[in-house]
């Protein structure tokens, strides 16, 4: 294989750091091509203090711009290159949650016309040529509409990458492995038991409110133990939407509940087949199994 490539699609400024900031530094850090493509703004995001809430969607509604300079932070604490907006920085805009109005503005991302939206990110994958790409399951994570609609698009434009449509969008490209990103329920579990004291205001989840999957539904696992200063970093980095505790090891959003820092990503493997596993049956690499013939 050339030197290898991955392309991790998500909805907002953040989601990069959150769910995969460490896989995304422990492959910048072994040299591998690393490209994030963000799907909206971000606009429609709470904001944590009060230094920048007037930036919000209801006061001055500035807050896409500023989250490009917070993406373009952390995606510098990662190791990555500078971001990149599908068809470009405010094309579409955050869709909020499902039922409110910003889901009935017809710039919301969830209202895109599937085939140009499909076509762009087909562009997108035959530029880039990823030997990888990631994105969220079928819930979105936590099933806000904005991720269920990157799911969605980015698992129909992987497969029509590799195929004679789409002419006018490049050479066809067979991306060798899409993933879904995904918190393991045990290791999320483990995680929150090991949270001692929190900071005054942060709250404990009540059972069930952090998303995740059964653990027999994961089957990569990726330790980020070497690259967890660059996640921290990252999380900080977004500090319109995440404080990161004292201690370093706990994190929260603006619903103020503490989250783990975890020692590991996750993820389930959608398309291709699964490379060397461990013992626990698991791979340890999300390019683990593609050829070396591989361009």
């Amino acid at each position: 294989m050339s030197q290898r490539r991955i392309l991790l699609v998500h909805a907002h400024p953040d989601d990069e750091s959150l769910t995969t900031g460490g896989t995304i530094a422990h492959y910048a850090a072994e040299g591998a091509q690393v490209h994030v493509l963000t799907c909206t703004l971000g606009e429609e995001g709470e904001v944590i203090g009060d230094e920048w809430a007037q930036l919000r969607v209801n006061v001055a509604d500035q807050l896409g711009g500023f989250r490009i300079g917070e993406l373009t932070a952390a995606l510098s604490h990662l190791g990555a290159g500078p971001p990149r907006f599908l068809l470009g920085a405010g094309h579409f805009r955050d869709s909020g949650m499902a039922g409110t109005s910003a889901a009935a503005n017809p710039r919301a991302f969830v209202n895109a016309d599937r085939e140009s939206v499909i076509a762009a990110m087909v562009a997108v994958i035959r530029e880039l040529r990823p030997h990888v790409v990631v994105t969220y399951d079928a819930h979105g994570g936590y099933g806000h509409p904005d991720h269920i609609q990157a799911h969605t698009i980015t698992a129909l434009a992987v497969e029509a990458a590799g195929t004679a449509g789409y002419p006018d969008c490049g050479e066809p490209w067979e991306v060798a492995k899409l993933y879904w990103t995904v918190t393991e329920a045990s290791a999320l579990e483990s995680g929150l038991c090991r949270i001692g004291e929190i900071p005054e205001g942060w709250r404990l989840p009540e059972p069930g409110e952090l998303p995740s999957v059964p653990d027999a539904d994961v089957t990569t696992t990726i330790d980020i133990r070497a690259v967890l200063d660059a996640k921290r970093a990252a999380l900080m980095a977004h500090a319109t939407q995440v404080t990161v505790a004292p201690s370093g090891a706990e994190y929260m959003l603006s619903n103020r509940v503490v989250r783990p820092l975890l020692n590991e990503e996750h993820f389930v493997l959608a398309r291709g087949s699964l490379g060397e596993l461990d013992e626990s049956g698991r791979e340890r690499d999300l390019f683990s199994g593609i050829g070396a013939d591989r361009p």
